[in-house]
């Protein structure tokens, strides 16, 4: 988990805490004070905290062996202890920020923390994941920084959240249906397999949102460079000529990543800015190689513009 930052986390001020899907560079989570607390990952019989050294090479074996490979929430005892230092270090509150309590226990393990931390700890649940996860949680950093009290801090998280969307699509959707909560809405066309009764699955793409806190089925399309061009219009929709920031995330998808976000930076001439991320572990096993997504929300004048890469945990 990461270290203390200079800017939110200092004695007096409301410490902002998150999970490790919130795929944030490392240094807006150093500026910002960010506490990262990691999921764990299953891999066969072998456990390890997303973001260890080696993950990636445990995942594949794993993987190649048959294996089960998912992921489990922090514990309650993880949290405690990042609560209780940040207490000992001078926080005045804790407001601790985490992917959608629909897609995971996390935020409930949070929960349990809070209740017997030695400060007020406010427990929010972002209804997002990924980058979405990432620009509620530097909202909330940036409205530390600003020596705003823990309410304000959390009401800050909670409106962002609630203006804050996520398109991504999948090479494959066989992944993110191994995990079986992973998706809700419109699942029995997410479920379509290959084969002789219905060949379009054999080279269609699923196209989905985080909406309400779930990961919901929104189309398929044909080929990468359709769902290039559909997370395209949908983003630019969504901007509708605002002032907005921008995050780019893939997996094993650099090249067309790189090339997306240039798009996306041309046809929203509002974007301020803007982030290029691969997601670590914890994500990747829920979505496979080949995932594009774009995260958009409202601009955050506090944050430093330009565009930001982020190498992703192994």
């Amino acid at each position: 988990m990461s270290g203390p930052g200079a800017e939110s986390s200092g004695p007096g001020r409301v410490a902002v805490v998150t999970d490790s899907t919130s795929c944030l560079p490392a240094e807006a989570i150093q500026a910002r004070g960010v506490r990262v607390v990691p999921l764990r990952i299953l891999a066969g019989g072998a456990i390890a905290e997303d973001g260890a050294p080696g993950l990636a090479a445990v995942i594949e074996a794993a993987a190649s062996r048959g294996e089960r490979v998912t992921t489990a929430r922090p514990t309650p005892d993880q949290f405690a202890a990042v609560y209780e230092q940040l207490a000992a270090s001078g926080a005045s509150a804790v407001v601790s920020v985490h992917l959608s309590g629909l897609l995971s226990g996390t935020a409930s393990s949070a929960a349990l923390a809070a209740a017997r931390a030695p400060i007020q700890v406010r427990v929010v649940d972002s209804r997002c994941i990924g980058m979405g996860l990432g620009l509620v949680v530097l909202a909330a950093a940036a409205a530390a920084a600003e020596g705003l009290p823990a309410a304000e801090v959390t009401a800050s998280a909670e409106r962002y959240a609630s203006q804050t969307c996520s398109f991504f699509a999948l090479d494959s959707a066989d992944v993110l249906l191994a995990s079986g909560r992973m998706l809700a809405g419109r699942q029995p066309a997410a479920r379509a397999r290959p084969g002789p009764s219905n060949p379009a699955a054999l080279t269609s793409r699923p196209l989905l949102e985080i909406r309400a806190g779930q990961i919901t089925m929104l189309e398929r399309v044909r080929t990468r460079a359709a769902a290039a061009a559909r997370l395209t219009e949908l983003a630019a929709e969504f901007a509708g000529g605002r002032a907005v920031d921008l995050a780019v995330q893939h997996t094993s998808a650099a090249e067309r990543a790189d090339a997306l976000a240039d798009r996306l930076r041309t046809v929203i001439p509002g974007v301020q800015t803007s982030y290029l991320t691969e997601p670590g572990g914890a994500i990747r096993i829920h979505t496979g190689s080949g995932m594009l997504g774009v995260v958009l929300a409202p601009h955050l004048a506090a944050i430093p513009s330009g565009l930001v890469r982020a190498e992703p945990p192994e």
